[in-house]
């Protein structure tokens, strides 16, 4: 294993989690073909309340434990990071275990209250059953979790991001044949392919878990598991490693809780809301498009900033801990461009090409595809949202990132239902109500947070303002060229073979625009250094050592 420097890091993280993101939509094609809409809304109730409840088992205590790995790592304190994640393993399995019963117990009553009066589509039986299935994962992904965020600490990105891609390859693999062999071979019930698909994620994870635990057995000199204690660890008691574990992880668990909330939001007041307004007919593809569909092709853009995050947070805690804020501001900075430089474009570009990308992964439907071209732009706010909680989190400066994502929270919760009904009275589609909401929410939020860091920290953004406006104008050059293209090269984009071969070339197209501009003009190499872009081209045999 080799360790990774913070752009390294971050883009080694950035490319296990798209091809993970890749995997996860790739499945979608044929799996969408197996359970067709109803399965999709099903498959989406039971994953956005896991989704709460893995927040709540598995968030925090991984990147706490991280975090304190890093920060022990850095002080030469070798064996108490080893308690450290000892204890924190023990905490995070026994929260797993709590949080499993509790949604077994608690599925007939959250699947009431998702599908309040609705008639016709799935029932309380069925998203009752898959909900308590997919509660096992719980029993399993916070331990692998936990483990990643033990060798992110050291600064080792490589193993924990293949532990990735194969959990996702594992999970693909038993979501398609499950539901495959249980419709079309057994002739079961979409509840019952939708079950063992919700399965896959405990199996994934599993596999996941096990090859992580064989890297870590098979380098434990580089790690420094059997280091003596030293003299100053012996101060460091057993429940002083607790609180510290605690301490760091609350903040995280309630934040990770409340991000999680936003989907729970839409989850809870979309359906009913249009039932209500008499769109109740779109009501269920209108959710599946934003809690399930929609969001899967958001998160190939959004894991930039994951990757950004999961290299962000031991880098920033080492600094932090040694006092150096130059350092602090230096990566503060070039992870904002880093992001700004690559999700920009890629949302610019994936808000042209909607209607033929949708059909590539689903099937074209008009109201689909409306809903997805407006939703992208959520991927861009959520990303520099994220990124910015993260920083305060990792500064142990959790209170501002707690009121933030509160305060955002209940605006999110207030202003759900009030919005569809507003877009109802002014006669503009009622689904763009929940996403305005969402995309305003974020945007207030990362106003106020780039200002906090500024007036807290003294984080300058002077380059970073000047590069963000390169950024913009190289972006729209690309649109530009890409308009032009659209004038001379067109497809009937109804279908999925022409709609892969329009987004190639228009990808492809963007694509090189973007880079040549971007770097003719120096943006690239300002942005991640030439040394990291000589070695990139290197990697690719486009320029020799």
């Amino acid at each position: 294993m080799k360790k990774s420097s913070f752009i390294e890091g971050a883009m080694i993280a950035t490319i296990g989690i798209i091809v993970c993101k890749v995997i996860g939509l790739i499945y979608v094609i044929p799996f969408y073909q197996i359970i067709g809409q109803q399965g999709g809304a099903l498959y989406s109730y039971a994953y956005s309340i896991y989704a709460v409840f893995l927040t709540l088992s598995s968030s925090g205590i991984p990147i706490t434990i991280s975090k304190i790995v890093s920060e022990y790592n850095s002080l030469e304190y070798y064996h108490t990071k080893e308690k450290a994640f000892k204890i924190g393993s023990m905490i995070i399995v026994t929260i797993g275990i709590i949080s499993f019963f509790v949604l077994m117990v608690m599925a007939p009553s959250l699947a009431k209250t998702i599908l309040g009066e609705l008639q016709g589509g799935n029932t309380v039986e069925g998203v009752t059953m898959v909900i308590r299935v997919v509660a096992t994962a719980l029993l399993v992904v916070p331990l692998l979790s936990v483990t990643r965020g033990y060798l992110q600490g050291h600064k080792y990105i490589t193993p924990s991001s293949i532990a990735s891609v194969i959990e996702q390859i594992i999970r693909v693999i038993v979501i398609l044949l499950g539901s495959y062999t249980a419709i079309k071979v057994f002739h079961s019930s979409i509840n019952t392919a939708v079950g063992i698909a919700v399965f896959g994620a405990t199996i994934g994870a599993l596999v996941g878990y096990i090859y992580l635990i064989f890297k870590i057995k098979k380098n434990k000199n580089k790690l420094k598991r059997h280091e003596p204690i030293s003299r100053e660890e012996n101060k460091i008691t057993t429940r002083d490693i607790f609180k510290k574990i605690i301490f760091y992880a609350l903040p995280f668990i309630l934040i990770d809780l409340i991000k999680s909330a936003f989907s729970i939001v839409d989850t809870i007041t979309v359906v009913s809301t249009l039932n209500d307004l008499g769109a109740g007919n779109i009501a269920e593809t209108t959710i599946g498009v934003i809690s399930t569909w929609a969001t899967k092709l958001n998160l190939v853009v959004i894991s930039i900033a994951i990757g950004l995050t999961v290299s962000l947070i031991p880098n920033i805690a080492s600094s932090y801990v040694k006092n150096d804020m130059v350092d602090v501001n230096k990566k503060i900075n070039q992870a904002l461009q880093a992001m700004f430089f690559i999700v920009l474009p890629m949302v610019i570009g994936m808000n042209f090409l909607a209607e033929p990308i949708w059909v590539i992964f689903y099937e074209h439907d008009l109201l689909s595809i409306n809903i997805f071209r407006i939703f992208i732009f959520q991927a861009l706010t959520f990303s520099f949202f994220t990124v910015l909680i993260t920083i305060f989190q990792t500064m142990n400066n959790t209170k501002v990132a707690l009121l933030t994502l509160l305060f955002s929270f209940i605006a999110k919760l207030v202003f759900n239902i009030p919005s569809m009904y507003l877009c109802d009275a002014i006669n503009i589609p009622i689904y763009i109500g929940p996403i305005a909401t969402t995309l305003i929410v974020h945007v207030f939020a990362i106003i106020y947070l780039l200002y906090k860091l500024k007036k807290q920290y003294q984080i300058n953004y002077k380059l970073t303002f000047e590069r963000s406006i390169k950024i913009i104008l190289s972006t729209a050059i690309m649109l530009v060229c890409l308009m032009i293209t659209n004038l001379f090269v067109n497809f009937n984009t109804t279908t999925r073979l022409p709609s892969l071969v329009y987004s190639f070339i228009y990808a492809l197209i963007g694509m090189i625009v973007y880079l040549l501009v971007t770097y003719k003009s120096e943006l690239m190499q300002d942005i991640f250094g030439q040394r990291f872009i000589n070695q990139f081209l290197v990697r690719l045999k486009i320029r020799k050592e």
